[in-house]
């Protein structure tokens, strides 16, 4: 029986979906993998005599099509939409499903892009929002109002690592009558699948680990409801922030390794969290592996390991984070995480200075780590190095 004979089983594993969803070998010559579709329209067989639905590459493109079919399956939705970054899905998301005059609820650790989205942006059109630590159903039942339509949330949150049961808020989203959305870049797929736990939207920054290189900027939509995901699209298309299709294919690239960086993301990170509990000079780790983690028995029971990100508070304040983060050679001093390379970064002054004032303010002595696929030993002394 020849390759193309044999029949197809479904379901497939995540590694399997990661390399092969979406990404059939190419017809023409058998390519295994998607050719990059540098092109911005397409010829038509008569007027409306569309090849394969494609016109015009803002609506869609062959390689975008690849990773959205890509993403829907890691998912395990129905519909997934690639965008030119993370906070562009958000945009987009937020202006298909809110209109002036409604409300959403906000975790009380968002990170800083989401907030100055929220407070900067959206409530500029009539949106407002409130704060509430989503760790607890009870708070957030608390924060709804008659014009909610959203709750927004973020698990692992960033920088502080904080786990929600997404099983629990989702039955409060649906009592309420309001759409649940969840970033789960922190997490990834491979680590946590929101939709099957009643999420209705899943929101990735596909830069981080999706991509896993630092070498692309991307975002993602993926839902499990047909007629959302139609909406979604419209207003990805209506709106144009798409992602072109060299960075598409450069997500599906870094997505079919995603599983295995996984797994050494969170060994090593989960040996980093181990040197710092012990070391004199850190007050405080934030990470969700720890069993003294108040997150540890949601975040073990909704995910598979418990990833890459550590954050920590260092004795000396403010000056003392900084000067960890300089000391630091092996993890490069810089924003973004996910990549195959460890970074360290002061949130305050970087990532998170957007909420500097308000009440998503993080604290001044905070470290944030993105722990890398190195070598564990060279990382735990480079730390220690650090930490002096």
């Amino acid at each position: 029986m020849s390759d193309d004979q044999h029949p197809q089983h479904a379901p497939h594993g995540f590694e399997t979906l990661a390399i092969h969803a979406g990404q059939e070998p190419d017809p023409l010559t058998g390519a295994v993998v998607p050719p990059i579709y540098q092109v911005s329209t397409y010829k038509q067989d008569g007027v409306g005599g569309l090849r394969g639905g494609y016109e015009y590459s803002r609506s869609a493109n062959p390689t975008r099509t690849a990773l959205e079919e890509n993403l829907a399956a890691l998912e395990g939705g129905r519909r997934g939409l690639a965008f030119a970054s993370g906070l562009a899905a958000e945009d987009v998301l937020l202006r298909t499903l809110l209109a002036p005059g409604d409300h959403v609820v906000i975790p009380s650790d968002a990170y800083g892009g989401t907030f100055r989205l929220f407070a900067k942006v959206v409530e500029r059109w009539g949106v407002t929002w409130s704060v509430a630590n989503t760790s607890d159903p009870a708070a957030v039942r608390a924060a709804l109002t008659d014009r909610t339509k959203l709750i927004w949330v973020e698990t692992p949150s960033n920088p502080l690592l904080g786990i929600t049961d997404i099983a629990a808020l989702a039955d409060v989203a649906r009592g309420a009558g309001v759409r649940l959305v969840v970033d789960n870049t922190f997490a990834s797929p491979y680590l946590q699948q929101p939709l099957a736990l009643g999420a209705d939207v899943v929101v990735h920054s596909t830069t981080k680990y999706m991509g896993g290189h630092s070498d692309v900027v991307g975002g993602a939509l993926i839902t499990a409801d047909d007629a959302l995901g139609e909406e979604l699209a419209y207003h990805q298309n209506a709106m144009g922030a798409i992602a072109g299709p060299f960075d598409s294919w450069l997500t599906l690239r870094g997505i079919k390794t995603l599983a295995v960086r996984m797994d050494r993301h969170s060994a090593n990170a989960s040996r980093v969290a181990e040197l710092l509990v012990s070391h004199p000079k850190v007050t405080h780790v934030y990470y969700p592996g720890l069993p003294e983690h108040a997150g540890h028995e949601v975040a073990a029971k909704q995910m598979r390991a418990f990833g890459g990100m550590v954050s920590f508070r260092v004795a000396g304040g403010e000056e003392a984070a900084v000067a960890v983060c300089d000391r630091a050679e092996l993890f490069t001093l810089g924003e973004s995480l996910g990549g195959v390379e460890s970074l360290i970064e002061h949130p305050g002054r970087m990532t998170h200075a957007s909420v500097a004032g308000s009440a998503l303010e993080v604290p001044a002595d905070l470290v944030r780590l993105s722990v890398g696929i190195e070598a564990v030993d060279d990382l735990l002394a480079d730390l220690s190095r650090a930490l002096g």
